[in-house]
């Protein structure tokens, strides 16, 4: 085969090259800057910050606004939060008009030592916004001694009364920038078919800086950066700690796997974020994401978690989120599946009470199971089998939750429809024998509901020929009804949930929103927007980390709106530019606290 002629000659190889049409730089219309400028004064931020910056010495140089509308801008054109890229945007990429309304100079009249000193502006009008927000100020351009950094990170966990009020107006301003488009959303009905679901998770946010050195002696410029353990790695990754909250969804409110083709009737937004040092407060984090979706009036549905949330202790995290109406499903590590101890003589057997007299077989049946051996039950005909079996023995709910946070349980072998049939129950309470009843055979709902058809509780040929004494026997078999209260399982109530570990009702609840919360982290660590690059925010500090995260944020979430609009029709609904107007008439709602110390 020849090759073509314009393939043998280099000149016109070069002439085919794909030329830019101009050397000029890109403008950004005016509509856009207008949009991102109406934004973020509907977060009520700049209110915030221009309170806080009030009164303090020296010239007020830059308006923060110009910065935070230049980040903005910079994350929506460049996918970038550097300050070098948002000097480049504000003075080559704003058109005029824009250019008054920000304050920003005509880069016309402005030569190379002009130009570098709008640079300064900009950086030193973001170092004065950070400076006001830092509980301890110190330099942020070296490493310091490993004793001077102690007393710089222990600002962050202290109780004093300015330190604490800082570190809660930080996250209020990292809430508000968050849940502004939640709310932008919320407006436009995008959650009316939503349920409430909720997966809840902790990411790594690395740093751009070196860990600390032990033989000299230094600290890492981002003193409160630690290291992040991902589940089953044993390599940790330098930096910060993200917990994130992703409207999520289940397959089917029963939990039947063949309910057909799950279709999600919401976009799966960000609702919350909150950074802090890896492994702490890891718990109260979630819980205070949580409670600032409270003036949304969501509805409360099915709270997703990994493994790192069970391990906390029930008080940071169980207890409150059941206070908030949550129903928690969770997963185990492989040495707290099966027996967890018992409650009133009954089994508590992977986070849910079942009869005391539940075969070993299936109640150890997840005892010591391997984590690749969760994921394939699908594959496990066995383990299917056993999972399926254990659901006749599970204590039943007869009142749902009170405003104590109480349930109350009953026997599997009481009420007028008992799930098993238990001679100890019907010895000690004096049940008589069923009367024999014809039964239809071709009514499955009549079989089924048959002595016959259902299991029997295995109980020691001894205790059958001579049945123990009544005090022997335990709490649920004297007394069929109990009442679980918060923090009566002590500290095996952290292992408690809403769905019966590995029953289809609780794979079609955590299978999906795990995969919905993993995929809002690809969302966030994809070739767009992508928090997991340190060089996209060069900024030091955590204050500087968190505004600029909560930003990258925000801007995600602006671009799965696009995107939802864009792929299911929904403009018609309003208008996002409409919509964003609104905002800025309407005072954003107070962010509730929870009574925890903030990050």
């Amino acid at each position: 085969m020849t090759k073509p002629r314009a393939w043998r000659s280099p000149e016109k190889i070069r002439k085919c090259r794909p030329r830019p049409v101009t050397d000029a730089p890109f403008e950004i219309p005016d509509s856009k800057v207008g949009q991102l400028n109406a934004l973020l004064h509907g977060t009520g931020v700049l209110e915030l910050v221009d309170a806080e910056l009030a009164g303090r010495p020296g010239p007020k140089g830059l308006p923060v606004r110009t910065v935070l509308v230049g980040l903005l801008l910079s994350l929506h054109y460049h996918r970038s939060a550097s300050l070098a890229d948002v000097c480049r945007v504000l003075l080559d990429e704003v058109r005029a008009p824009a250019r008054g309304w920000l304050g920003i100079p005509d880069p016309g009249s402005l030569d190379a030592h002009g130009r570098h000193a709008f640079t300064r502006c900009v950086y030193r009008s973001f170092d004065r916004l950070t400076t006001a927000l830092d509980p301890f100020r110190c330099d942020r351009r070296r490493r310091l001694p490993a004793d001077e950094a102690k007393v710089v990170a222990s600002a962050w966990e202290d109780t004093d009364a300015e330190r604490v009020r800082r570190r809660e107006l930080l996250q209020e301003i990292n809430d508000r920038l968050v849940l502004t488009t939640v709310r932008l959303a919320h407006r436009r009905g995008l959650f009316k078919g939503w349920r409430g679901d909720i997966g809840v998770d902790t990411t790594p946010v690395p740093a751009w800086h070196h860990e600390p050195s032990e033989h000299r002696g230094l600290a890492s410029v981002e003193i409160t950066a630690g290291w992040h353990y991902c589940g089953g790695s044993d390599e940790g990754i330098f930096g910060h700690s993200a917990t994130l909250l992703v409207a999520a969804s289940r397959r089917h409110p029963a939990g039947h796997p063949q309910a057909g083709k799950r279709v999600s009737q919401h976009p799966q937004l960000v609702l919350g974020l909150v950074l802090d040092s890896p492994g702490k407060r890891i718990g109260p984090n979630a819980i205070h994401a949580l409670t600032a979706l409270t003036p949304f009036r969501f509805p409360t549905g099915i709270l997703a978690s990994d493994r790192a949330y069970t391990d906390q202790v029930s008080e940071h995290f169980a207890q409150p989120a059941r206070r908030l109406g949550y129903q928690l499903v969770l997963d185990y590590k492989r040495e707290n599946r099966g027996i967890r101890g018992t409650y009133e003589g009954a089994l508590i057997v992977d986070g849910s009470l079942a009869c005391p007299a539940m075969p070993t077989a299936l109640a150890q049946a997840t005892f010591d199971l391997s984590d690749k051996a969760v994921r394939g039950i699908d594959d496990d005909t066995l383990l299917r089998e056993q999972i399926a079996a254990r659901e006749p023995y599970y204590l039943r709910l007869k009142e749902s939750v009170d405003e104590r946070g109480a349930i109350r349980l009953q026997c599997p072998a009481s009420g007028p429809s008992p799930a098993v049939a238990c001679p100890r129950f019907n010895q000690v309470h004096q049940i008589p024998a069923p009367r024999p009843a014809v039964v239809d055979l071709t009514n499955r709902r009549a079989t089924a509901a048959h002595t016959a058809a259902k299991p029997t509780v295995p109980i020691p040929q001894a205790e059958r020929l001579r049945a123990l004494p009544e005090k022997e026997l335990p709490r649920i078999c004297r007394k069929p009804t109990i009442t679980v209260r918060p923090g009566d399982l002590g500290k095996r109530d952290k292992f408690r949930q809403d769905r019966h570990y590995l029953h289809p009702s609780w794979q079609d609840a955590y299978r999906p929103e795990r995969a919905n919360i993993e995929g809002a982290n690809g969302r966030l660590k994809s070739h767009g927007i992508n928090i997991a690059d340190p060089s996209k925010r060069l900024a030091h500090g955590r204050v500087a980390q968190t505004i600029l995260l909560a930003l990258m944020v925000c801007s995600a979430n602006m671009q799965m709106l696009f995107s939802w609009d864009q792929t299911t029709g929904t403009a018609a609904n309003g208008n996002l530019v409409d919509v964003i107007a609104e905002l800025t008439e309407a005072a954003p709602a107070a962010i509730t606290a929870n009574g925890l110390s903030p990050p």
